[in-house]
């Protein structure tokens, strides 16, 4: 049991900058240093479930989808603790999950707070929650950021889009702490960087610029990453030597130390 649990949101609102890379990877990591890690997956399209999971989502009765709709009584049942990654739990995502966040707008009283709601009730069990939100800025990653007590932004740095609309997401963030005062952002983490590329110099700046904070690790482009998904594991487990293996360690390093977890 523990009383530090940090409850850690990964999220922006464009699709491929490495949400659900980052959260597989991290929670691998956090695991490896004895940390009780649980993984929560708020994307309908489920990729970290599919990549984490044993199972087929389709094939799990309660997912992310049911728990938000229900009372409290189904969490134990929404907790896979056999999954591919040693030492990290899973509550399932589910293509049921856009429903689900049509329903919570028509039906519950606050609609942001079912999944804060929810995992109050894990605090002082995981170390580590982490959150892999949807690419979308609608009602289940305003879940998260009412639920989470610390947000990590993803930015592609080799994109030029890499910071497409990243205003959106903060002024979201600023609406949600109205709920949720304790919400603290660790800072964007830059995916796919190369510092030799102009591009990527020009991302960083201007990251540094609109979000304000930069987590002092950087994650490089590897076909490592792309093999970990295919083969269901963590880069660590499919080569523990290569440079985005190191990186992840590292980026667990930074945000153990950062958060007292360690």
């Amino acid at each position: 049991m523990t009383s530090k649990t940090k409850v850690i949101a990964v999220a922006n609102h464009k699709g491929g900058c490495g949400k659900t890379t980052t959260v597989v990877n991290l929670a691998s990591e956090l695991a490896k240093m004895d940390l009780s890690v649980l993984v929560i997956d708020l994307d309908p399209q489920a990729n970290a479930s599919l990549h984490i999971g044993k199972k087929h989502p389709s094939e799990v009765p309660v997912t992310c989808a049911e728990l938000l709709l229900s009372e409290v009584e189904k969490l134990p049942q929404s907790i896979y603790d056999d999954t591919n990654i040693e030492g990290v739990s899973l509550i399932y995502g589910s293509l049921n999950l856009g429903k689900a966040e049509d329903e919570l707008k028509d039906e519950a009283p606050r609609p942001s707070e079912e999944l804060r709601e929810k995992i109050n009730h894990l605090h002082g069990i995981y170390d580590v929650i982490l959150i892999d939100c949807p690419p979308s800025l609608k009602l289940l990653t305003s879940n998260a950021l009412a639920a989470a007590t610390h947000l990590i932004i993803p930015i592609e740095s080799g994109s030029q889009y890499g910071m497409y609309g990243v205003t959106d997401l903060i002024r979201l963030v600023e609406k949600i702490r109205r709920i949720n005062p304790e919400l603290e952002l660790i800072g964007a983490l830059l995916i796919r960087h190369d510092a030799r590329q102009t591009v990527c110099k020009l991302i960083e700046a201007s990251a540094k610029e609109q979000i304000g904070k930069l987590i002092d690790v950087r994650i490089s482009t590897s076909t490592k990453v792309n093999q970990s998904a295919i083969a269901q594991t963590s880069v660590h487990d499919i080569d523990r030597t290569c440079k985005v293996s190191r990186e992840f360690k590292r980026l667990a390093d930074v945000i153990a130390k950062q958060l007292n977890l360690v």
